[in-house]
């Protein structure tokens, strides 16, 4: 089988023994994308040869990894910044969901009733939407927040590495998707009794359901709270992840998983107020009033 290389244009393969396809498929240089089609004919020889062609199209500004210490290194930095803030609690959810969406003053809410119960740093993925509901809740508390941003949030490339509002040391750009969620997992690991951390999943897209998997996964695998549980609460508003966990029934039903136990990796909770007394329970703290709780449902 031939090995497909992807470089600049004009560049060729040799293929062997192939039914006629197109293959197509993408390179990123540092500053130019290009995508490409590669013509495969019938049983060609070994030394036959297939064109690779190439056509330009936006620039984007992506920097290949060039070596596995690159990776290494932006983990190592965002252990470090964990280790200068402090473990606490690590908020997923859309970054789609905007000011004038009502789950996004929700998250606000809970956000700031979450600071202010543990008394701990907020993580999040330092983007738009309910990510950034949950930063403004814990500033509004007068708690710490820390993050780990992309470049690339809700769909379209930012052209700034830079939060409007947070204090540039709070917060690390990650070139890497892994170094961003080896970051979001170890801000929520506990490592002592002290430490009061905890997973909230609001409603979200792919990018969510990634990371609640992600770490749900974990969780089972005894990777996380091995020792030191930790909670992991799915925010139900409205019944967002109903048919989610529908499905999740359906693989009980089918036996890919056992009876129960995905139910006893997370908490689900439709309001704030429940997520709060959850959370209260799971630390023993005093629990604020429900009227205290200023809860926001549309």
């Amino acid at each position: 089988m031939g090995v497909f290389m992807l470089g600049s244009p004009a560049s060729f393969v040799s293929v062997g023994g192939f039914s006629y396809r197109t293959v197509k498929f993408q390179s990123f240089p540092v500053k130019e994308r290009y995508s490409a089609a590669l013509q495969l004919g019938n049983k060609f020889k070994d030394d036959t040869q297939g064109k690779v062609s190439l056509c330009r199209r936006e620039s984007i500004e992506f920097e290949e990894r060039k070596s596995p210490n690159e990776v290494r290194k932006e983990i190592e930095r965002c252990y470090e910044l964990i280790h200068r803030l402090g473990r606490g609690v690590v908020y997923l959810g859309s970054s789609r969901m905007g000011p004038d969406h009502p789950h996004y003053a929700q998250a606000l809410e809970l956000g700031r009733e979450v600071a202010s119960l543990l008394d701990c740093t907020t993580w999040t993925g330092a983007g738009p939407g309910l990510m950034d509901a949950a930063i403004k809740g814990a500033l509004e508390a007068g708690k710490p927040v820390g993050g780990f941003k992309v470049r690339k949030e809700a769909g379209e490339w930012t052209a700034s590495n830079f939060h409007p509002y947070l204090p540039s040391e709070t917060y690390l750009t990650c070139r890497f998707f892994s170094a961003r969620k080896h970051g979001l997992v170890d801000a929520a690991v506990r490592s002592c009794n002290t430490d009061r951390t905890a997973v909230v999943a609001f409603p979200g897209g792919v990018g969510t359901l990634d990371e609640m998997f992600e770490i749900m996964a974990l969780i089972q695998l005894q990777r996380i709270g091995s020792e030191l549980p930790v909670p992991f609460i799915v925010m139900n508003y409205n019944s967002f992840y109903k048919k989610l966990f529908d499905f999740l029934d359906d693989c009980e039903h089918w036996g890919t998983v056992s009876k129960g136990e995905v139910s006893s990796l997370w908490r689900i909770c439709d309001t704030n107020s429940e997520a709060i007394a959850y959370l209260a329970d799971f630390y023993d703290l005093h629990s604020p009033d429900k009227a205290d709780l200023r809860s926001v449902h549309p």
